[in-house]
Formats: C-alpha cells, structure tokens, sequence
C-alpha cells in the first residue's frame, strides 16, 4: 500500500513538472530556429568575419536543418513510424527551406508602415544591412507595435536635430553601403518591455544603447567586423 502511495505521489509531481515545463518548452520551440537564423548569422559576421550573404546562408542553412527535425518528428509521431522514408525526408527538407527562404526574402525587402516612423524611413529600409533587417523583423513577430523612428543620417540630419555632428556614426552608409544601427521607439512602452527588447538584442549579439537624443529610444547597431 505504501509502495502504491508513493507511485502515485511521484506520478501526480511529474504530471505536474510536465504541466509547468510545457508552455517553456513550447516557447523555446519556437523562439530557437529565430535564435539560430539571426544569432549564428551575426556570430559568422562578426567573430568569423564571413561575407554578410555568405553568413545569412549559413544561419539558413542550419535554420532549415532545424525545421527539418520539426518535420520529422511531426511526422513520426502522428503516423507513428519509426522509419522515414527517402521521399518523405525529400519533401521535408524542400518544406523547411522553402519556409525559411521565404521569410528571409520578406524581411529583408518588407516592412509594414504600422512599424516605421514615417515614410521616409520605409523607403530606407533596404539600406539598413540585411542582418539588422532579419534581426528586426523576428522581434516584431512578438510586438507587432515595433516601432523604427530612424535609420539613414547624413551630417546635415545632425544639424537639422540640433544635435553634435558625428565624425563617425553606423547611421551612415559604411564601406559595405548599409547602414549599421536603427533606432526603435520606447516612449510610452512599459520598462520590462523595453528591457526585453534590450535583452533580445543583446541576446543576438548586437549592441544596444538606450539614450534620449531628440526623444527616449532604443539604439542597436551591427558592429563593423
């Protein structure tokens, strides 16, 4: 009897465990293939001083390899066979390459009016480095009420904001001809979302500076390698 009170004690505390761990599980699920894509494609910039097309390509490629496991598992546990086969493996690995080239191709030319200052800075959009473009574009999948409120400057933008000229800023065009920091709004955003934003970031590997210039924002940059 004992023995049986104890089963069903450690059966009632790893329903539990499973319950709790669930939704963290489900999270890290789906925030990893974003992590690998911008994380490792910033790292083979920076660190490994790869070309920036040549190290998106590896980000996608491990990425889609990702997904692949998704499929793959998907498939194992809702037809329940322990074996694939060569066609269905094919088909898969089409799936989530296709999926991954299709949302790098959108973030890197789309960005939604809803999450830029203004027009002008929509049209700057695809001189902001193809990175920081991936890197912006994930974070607005969890807060659709991103917003951009610069991109591109020039000397003559400093003069215009009353602002110190910059001998050197990643707002201007650099040698590769991107630009290498946006800025993002947080006025009138609650502090943990603004340090979450932060953390993401950071957590991508780029830097970030809160400071108030003309107004309280978020700059994150992409440092040169």
């Amino acid at each position: 009897m004992a023995a049986k009170r104890r089963r069903k004690r450690k059966s009632r505390l790893g329903n539990r465990l499973r319950l709790t761990l669930f939704p963290l599980s489900l999270l890290i699920l789906v925030v990893l293939p974003f992590f690998l894509l911008v994380r490792t494609s910033v790292f083979l910039y920076g660190v490994a001083r790869l070309n920036t097309w040549l190290a998106l390509a590896l980000g996608m490629v491990l990425t889609s390899a990702c997904l692949l496991f998704y499929t793959q598992y998907a498939y194992k546990k809702l037809f329940r066979k322990r074996r694939i086969k060569k066609k269905v493996k094919k088909y898969n690995l089409r799936f989530a390459a296709a999926v991954v080239v299709v949302y790098c191709a959108s973030s890197l030319i789309y960005v939604s009016s809803v999450n830029v200052k203004a027009q002008r800075i929509r049209n700057e959009y695809t001189a902001l480095h193809p990175l920081l473009r991936i890197a912006v574009s994930s974070v607005v999948l969890a807060d659709a009420d991103l917003v951009i409120t610069d991109m591109a400057r020039t000397h003559g933008d400093y003069k215009r904001m009353r602002l110190q000229t910059m001998r050197r800023s990643l707002h201007y065009r650099q040698r590769d001809q991107y630009v290498h920091a946006v800025d993002l709004r947080t006025t009138g955003q609650s502090e943990w979302r603004n340090s979450l934003l932060t953390w993401y970031f950071d957590l991508m590997g780029l830097r970030t500076l809160r400071h108030v210039g003309t107004a309280d924002h978020l700059h994150v940059s992409l440092p040169l390698p």
